[in-house]
């Protein structure tokens, strides 16, 4: 699995997954290639909240290949994150990928003020209070029994 910036130039997306072709193609045997797409990432990477999936899969019993892909997309820029997975023999093919529902870049305006926040100002209100000055308690009557006086 590869993930690459999608703010990158093209040509600089399209020579590392040609490079990383080619690398397999010269050592092992290249099963699938699929191109996902840009997509959300569940955490941003490098301030960046998607990137461009793209998934290799190949046959191969040389760890030097494997030596070599890690170090070339390691130094490699516009790669955001990879990972190489072992599949046991058999492994059904990977899913294809859901499509993503659209997205809007506003987000819904909330006015309310998380309980910290503001516990943290220096004059919190909370929510139904007016900001005039609260009266002072009354006093309690004393026709209430305390609590020691009637056991």
């Amino acid at each position: 699995m590869l993930m690459l910036d999608p703010n990158a130039p093209e040509e600089r997306q399209n020579e590392v997954i040609s490079g990383v072709e080619s690398m397999i193609e010269a050592d092992a045997t290249l099963v699938g290639k699929h191109d996902w797409g840009v997509r959300r990432m569940a955490y941003q990477i490098d301030h960046r909240p998607e990137a461009a999936y793209h998934l290799f899969q190949f046959e191969t019993d040389k760890n030097e290949l494997l030596e070599r892909l890690e170090h070339s997309l390691k130094i490699a820029d516009g790669v955001l994150r990879f990972r190489t997975i072992r599949l046991k023999p058999g492994s059904p093919p990977p899913p294809t990928p859901r499509p993503e529902p659209p997205r809007t870049r506003e987000r819904a305006q909330d006015t309310r003020v998380a309980p910290r926040a503001a516990a943290d100002s220096e004059h919190p209100v909370e929510e139904g209070e007016s900001e005039e000055p609260a009266a002072e308690p009354e006093p309690a009557s004393e026709d209430v029994e305390s609590p020691t006086e009637g056991s």
